[in-house]
């Protein structure tokens, strides 16, 4: 019992301390993920260490957050630097690549990918969805999802349909290219989680997209 009250100051100082090296504040900073999943993952460590209880939770709660550190600082690592490497090797810049700490997100434009009501790739923009491929196998400690989503032209049942049939066309490119189809799985969304409004052009078109997440396994 006398350890919890230093532990749940560890415990705030540590949340404190992510916020300081928020990745999204400090663009500049490559190492900002690393440092994020790090204090993230010594935070995780130690709660778990400590949730034994016992005479030695103070003992536990430091070793599982040097574990934890390591683990989470390892992770961030790994997503920094495909990241990175994604940036540099897709030459759309209307294709974005965005860490968010732990997990990685692909956002391609449906109006790049696909004709109006098509399902059927652009054939320019397969070589980008080779460049993907060939990250996700040299980083195979990942699970990738491929999620279509569209505006809210049309009815739902249509527009899910679409969704996920332009999912599984990003799907097959990447299986083409080598990525093993155990590690991806194909969601259709629809229009329910729009990033924009569907009120506009400009907003719709931002709607209709395919996003591919890379989560590390490990």
């Amino acid at each position: 019992m006398t350890f919890k009250t230093p532990l749940l100051f560890s415990a705030a100082s540590l949340l404190a301390l992510t916020a300081c090296v928020d990745p999204n504040a400090y663009p500049d900073n490559p190492n900002a993920r690393t440092q994020q999943g790090a204090i993230m993952g010594g935070l995780v460590g130690a709660a778990a260490g400590a949730s034994g209880g016992g005479s030695d939770s103070f003992r536990k709660a430091v070793v599982g957050g040097v574990i934890g550190a390591a683990a989470g600082g390892a992770i961030g690592a790994t997503l920094d630097r495909q990241a990175a490497e994604l940036r540099s090797s897709i030459n759309n810049p209307n294709v974005t690549v965005t860490n968010n700490g732990d997990y990685l997100t692909v956002n391609l434009p449906q109006d790049l990918l696909f004709a109006v009501d098509s399902t059927a790739l652009r054939p320019d923009l397969r070589s980008d969805l080779g460049s993907v491929a060939q990250s996700l196998i040299r980083y195979p400690n990942s699970r990738i999802e491929v999620i279509g989503h569209t505006d809210n032209t049309g009815s739902a049942a249509y527009n899910y349909d679409l969704s996920q049939r332009r999912a599984s066309a990003v799907s097959s490119v990447l299986t083409q290219n080598g990525v093993p189809f155990n590690r991806i799985t194909n969601i259709g969304r629809g229009f329910d989680q729009p990033i924009a409004s569907n009120a506009t052009p400009q907003g719709r078109a931002q709607n209709r997209r395919v996003e591919i997440l890379i989560r590390p396994t490990s």
